[in-house]
């Protein structure tokens, strides 16, 4: 037999064998398939990579993870302030990082309210800007000729124009449900510096002001923030102590009947590096002076625990 003969030979031979492996192969990848089938519901023409319907793993903090994160903030709070001498004033905070939400509060409570004194100027004019835009209208020159000094000089004069504008505690009280203030009161007749607030809500009203979802327009966002960040010279004290502010309003008060003062601050300042809003609302300080040094080492105090 020729070499040629014997390759032919072994070539011819090993057919059955090649055929054999084959067969099995085929075989095992049929059963795999059936398996895959059963295993996975899977019905269609193509071997499926994977099931889009199974969860997968997530990066983000779970909801109980938050709220232990937001609970041990607000405790870092409450111990830092509990430790300043109030001199017997009562004060509250409410602070919110637009960048991820974290937030913290101290002393915000069902029913515990304080007189806003003239930070409600921020909140009369985001009525009159409410109510413009339901009239789709822009403000007339002599609206913002009260809005104006309103805002950056707290002129009580333009207050009382404005309050009779927008229609009162009635036009104030609308406007709030619009907004999301669910814990304050309008004050009565011509009294808007009684208005009754909670530091939660003058959150709630900042963020209608500088947060991305808003009652207020962009045009009307714009407006306001401008007029916060040029307050006047003598009246830039506040929640301005926790970080670089870029809105400000103040309110203080001083109450007839026991002498004592409301004193308040509200606004935008950037804490470590990150936008934030911040309230803190005094009242029953002994004086000015000393309700003001309250809410600036409030203000230094929240910025403290919310610094990354």
């Amino acid at each position: 037999m020729t070499a040629r003969h014997a390759a032919r030979n072994d070539a011819t031979s090993n057919r059955p064998r090649v055929m054999i492996f084959a067969g099995v192969t085929l075989v095992l990848l049929l059963a795999t398939l059936v398996v895959a089938r059963g295993a996975d519901g899977w019905t269609g023409g193509t071997v499926p990579v994977a099931d889009a319907s199974r969860p997968t793993p997530s990066s983000s903090p779970s909801p109980d993870a938050e709220q232990v994160a937001e609970d041990a903030r607000n405790k870092a709070l409450a111990d830092r302030l509990t430790a300043l001498d109030t001199g017997g004033a009562t004060l509250s905070v409410a602070v919110l990082d637009l960048s991820d939400d974290r937030a913290a509060q101290y002393n915000v409570k069902p029913g515990l309210t304080y007189d806003t004194a003239s930070i409600v100027k921020v909140d009369i004019l985001a009525a009159l800007l409410v109510q413009a835009q339901d009239d789709g209208r822009a403000l007339t020159e002599r609206e913002k000729s009260y809005a104006v000094p309103m805002i950056t000089e707290s002129d009580n004069a333009a207050a009382d124009a404005l309050w009779e504008i927008i229609g009162g505690s009635d036009g104030l009280d609308a406007a709030n449900a619009r907004l999301g203030l669910t814990g304050t009161t309008a004050g009565a007749g011509p009294l808007w510096g009684l208005t009754q607030t909670t530091a939660a809500d003058q959150l709630a009203l900042l963020s209608q002001v500088f947060g991305n979802t808003s009652e207020l327009s962009p045009a009307s966002q714009d407006y306001i923030r401008e007029l916060m960040g040029g307050i006047s010279a003598g009246q830039d004290w506040g929640v301005s102590a926790a970080g670089d502010p870029t809105g400000l309003k103040n309110g203080w008060l001083e109450r007839s009947v026991t002498g004592l003062w409301d004193v308040s601050s509200i606004g935008a300042v950037t804490i470590g590096g990150q936008p934030c809003l911040l309230a803190v609302l005094s009242k029953d300080n002994a004086g000015m002076d000393e309700g003001v040094s309250l809410v600036e080492k409030a203000a230094k105090e929240a910025a403290s625990v919310m610094e990354r």
